[in-house]
């Protein structure tokens, strides 16, 4: 589990195509603190480390996580938001991020306020009951409160430090992005569901895609 909070910034190294999906080499500062075996968040997507040199690390993404999560857009080059797992004796400074990607947005608008960043994000059709106004959510990892959800669209408003410390400040309209919706609601929309009898909705892709162990 994860809290969406930070703890550096990597750059895609390398990409390479396997028959049993893809590969990932990152470069950060926080491969000396990964082995082999662990668990990292790479842009909200929850990968296991199966190489590192303390310069690098290597994830391996199957072809499902490539399909469903904005990864199989990733090339070399690319800025990624990584964090290791919660520790249980640590301090949860943002919400429960599963790292297990609801559906891929599109960034739509970056609005400059004062020192602060206004994003306009547009999601896909089946994650329209899952993201409310104030609630939580996680795009490209980051844990963000949500801001004038519409048909579609959402805001999240950026602080300094945030736009800094992550990918953002890199980021542009267009840019596809891994959202995931708050693990609170998936629970009550699918008792809610079970009550009247009925089905979650099946439109969009498979609702998410996890650890690649």
């Amino acid at each position: 589990m994860f809290s969406g909070l930070i703890e550096s910034v990597g750059r895609v190294a390398a990409v390479a195509s396997k028959p049993s999906g893809r590969a990932l080499r990152v470069a950060s500062g926080l491969a000396g603190e990964l082995s082999v075996g662990d668990s990292v968040a790479v842009n909200g997507v929850c990968l296991t480390v199966v190489r590192t040199d303390g310069r690098s690390f290597d994830t391996d993404v199957s072809p499902e996580t490539a399909r469903v999560t904005a990864l199989g857009n990733a090339t070399a080059g690319t800025l990624v938001n990584l964090e290791r797992p919660v520790r249980a004796d640590g301090r949860l400074g943002g919400h429960f991020v599963l790292g297990h990607v609801d559906g891929v947005g599109r960034i739509e608008e970056i609005l400059a306020e004062a020192d602060f960043h206004r994003i306009r994000v547009g999601f896909p059709p089946h994650l329209q009951a899952l993201i409310v106004e104030k609630g939580s959510i996680a795009v490209d990892g980051i844990s963000l409160t949500v801001i004038a959800p519409d048909r579609g669209r959402f805001d999240v408003q950026i602080v300094p430090h945030t736009w800094r410390e992550t990918n953002l400040h890199a980021a542009a309209a267009g840019d596809a992005v891994n959202l995931e919706c708050d693990i609170i609601g998936k629970y009550v929309l699918r008792a809610v569901e079970a009550v009247r009898g009925g089905a979650l909705p099946a439109a969009g892709p498979p609702p998410s895609a996890g650890d690649q162990r």
